[in-house]
């Protein structure tokens, strides 16, 4: 599993779901229960995780939707590496 974006901001994160719900493709956000231990300041960013063979698709996915900035450097990698066949 590779992470799609890793952020604190929640409403950004239901975005994401959205879209990925939509497309079809399977993710689960890890770290969202942390709260009992941060006391709700939000300062442990949560992660939007996907396989990595729909790296390529989260990616195309996510920049169409004027997001590619908020796209984490290992889901780049992963899209770029499944994109030239190469493997991981």
């Amino acid at each position: 599993m590779v992470p799609v974006l890793r952020t604190n901001d929640v409403v950004l994160i239901s975005f994401v779901e959205a879209l990925l719900d939509e497309s079809g493709i399977g993710h689960v956000v890890l770290d969202g229960n942390m709260s009992v231990l941060e006391g709700t300041l939000g300062i442990i960013p949560r992660r939007v995780m996907i396989a990595d063979d729909d790296a390529v698709a989260a990616v195309r996915l996510l920049r169409e939707a004027d997001l590619g900035a908020e796209l984490h450097a290992d889901c780049l990698k992963a899209a770029d590496l499944a994109a030239s066949g190469g493997a991981a």
